[in-house]
């Protein structure tokens, strides 16, 4: 209400005048991904299994259109989460060398010829004689087009296998993984770790060294260059291994509990069995001849595994300081990479052309669209996993209200004050 002098304006929230209300979040700030913090960060292994379901999809198909697609979700992905930690900027690595591999089969295919027949003729190349005992392979002759096409399509796949690793090592913090790896893997997975993190910090180590270069003037590009930067590089690489050999002596690597005998070998062979299994499993839902055994075998798999694990934790004296918690953002993430996998997999009866579209005859190929959209299944992480707190993409704040703006009250004048200009220009006259 308002009226005249002395009265007293109010909204309708009934707030109090000279006072903001308290901001309410709307349905889209309840559903905006959270700013990632030490406790509410995400689990390492859904990263993984994320990254895994995306590589099980692109070796279901060659069809190059669906393998871009998924080389572009992944690249979404990990341009929209990672931070800016040294193993995050591995990936452009990993996209190098998914293109050198390409590469690397056309000029095999294009040297020794590929196993596809064809009848377009881009190029004869001189053939060098070979003896006897190595028939069956050439080198130069006839170059196809159906033959580099072939080519083309395999060298893609194995890019992209290479680029969804890749979006794994950006995005999953090698040492919370190794935090969540049960007790029986732990001294194994402090050997992958170390593994896993060696091309991320040789990656940051050349970066350092390139911009220091760059720093004194000096050249950082070539062959030169390169053989410059490589000694101090292998100098770092020893440095950090000395390091961590100190820090896995004093914090008790190696140690274990008694254990019978027996259980020993139980754990081992329930362990070993069950990798095995795991391994054939996988394969056979890989391959194409083995989707009927391939299941049976994986569950049996995973069983003794687990059976195993769960023995062998039994020798494990390690304990784990707040250990990361498996969430719903966990499960999406996770749940996603295994939807585009399964997904896929279950393209391949209904729409087996589509996903492998031949060489020979050659023929444009064509985005089938159910798998299209099962691909877009693996955009889900880009929108429910937590921001990094140093990621470009931290979720937006609301904008606080502008304060109104109140004037200073004015003091009353002086009449003995000297500095004011009136007093000056009468004490003048």
């Amino acid at each position: 209400m308002s009226g005249g002098r002395g009265t007293v304006t109010s909204d309708v929230t009934g707030a109090r005048p000279g006072r903001r209300a308290p901001d309410r979040p709307g349905a889209a700030a309840r559903l905006r991904a959270p700013l990632a913090t030490r406790g509410r960060a995400l689990h390492a292994g859904a990263w993984w299994l994320w990254a895994l379901g995306l590589a099980t999809a692109a070796s279901r198909t060659t069809n190059p259109l669906l393998l871009g697609l998924l080389i572009g979700v992944a690249g979404y992905v990990v341009a929209a989460r990672r931070s800016d930690a040294p193993w995050a900027r591995s990936y452009g690595a990993f996209v190098k060398l998914g293109l050198v591999v390409l590469a690397i089969r056309l000029v095999f295919a294009f040297v020794l010829g590929s196993p596809v027949p064809g009848t377009h003729i881009l190029v004869t190349l001189p053939e060098v004689p070979l003896p006897d005992w190595a028939r069956g392979v050439r080198i130069g002759g006839r170059v196809t087009a159906e033959g580099m096409l072939f080519a083309l399509y395999d060298g893609l796949k194995l890019a992209t296998l290479l680029i969804c690793v890749g979006a794994a090592n950006a995005l999953a913090n090698p040492a919370r993984l190794l935090k969540s790896l049960p007790g029986a893997l732990y001294e194994a997975g402090v050997a992958v770790v170390v593994a896993m993190t060696f091309a991320p910090n040789l990656v940051a180590d050349v970066q350092r060294l390139r911009a220091a270069r760059r720093l004194r003037g000096r050249a950082d590009r070539g062959v030169k260059a390169l053989l410059q930067v490589g000694l101090p590089v292998l100098e770092g690489a020893l440095e950090r291994s000395v390091a961590l050999a100190a820090a896995m002596d004093a914090r008790g690597y190696g140690r274990t509990a008694q254990v019978p005998r027996a259980v020993r070998h139980t754990t081992t062979a329930l362990t070993l069995g069950g990798l095995l299994g795991i391994c054939a499993g996988t394969y056979g839902l890989l391959a194409a001849q083995g989707a009927g055994y391939g299941l049976p075998v994986l569950a049996a798999g995973l069983a003794a595994a687990l059976t195993g694990l769960w023995l062998g934790g039994r020798r494990s004296v390690r304990t784990r300081y707040r250990p990361d918690r498996w969430g719903v953002r966990a499960w999406l993430v996770a749940g996603s990479g295994v939807a585009v996998a399964a997904l896929m997999i279950w393209a391949g009866s209904y729409a087996p052309a589509a996903l492998h579209p031949p060489a020979v005859p050659l023929t444009a190929p064509e985005l089938p669209l159910w798998p299209a959209l099962s691909v877009l299944a693996g955009l889900i992480p880009a929108f429910v996993a937590p921001v990094p707190a140093n990621s470009p993409a931290k979720p937006a704040k609301p904008e606080k209200a502008a304060k109104p703006e109140t004037q200073r009250p004015q003091r009353p004048k002086d009449p003995q004050d000297p500095k004011d200009p009136q007093n000056l220009k009468e004490r003048t006259t």
